[in-house]
């Protein structure tokens, strides 16, 4: 999930090198934390968050096939 994620967010960033994600294993789900420079924050989000939601989508369609629950949360 995490590396999936990282292609993404890669993939639609200026500085993919400033690209950063944190893994948060908790009881019952795992959450995701992206970094990304504050330039590209907005193409990250998207028009009206868009994108991140696809984005979110994306990841959850993953973890639901190892039975597993992840939360994405963007970092500024």
């Amino acid at each position: 999930m995490k590396d999936t994620l990282e292609l993404i967010i890669k993939n639609l960033v200026t500085n993919p090198d400033a690209v950063s994600i944190n893994e948060v294993t908790g009881e019952k789900s795992i959450v995701l934390e992206v970094k990304v420079d504050n330039a590209d924050m907005g193409k990250v989000i998207g028009k009206q968050g868009r994108i991140a939601k696809a984005i979110r989508e994306i990841v959850r369609a993953v973890a639901a096939k190892e039975q597993k629950r992840v939360t994405v949360e963007f970092i500024d």
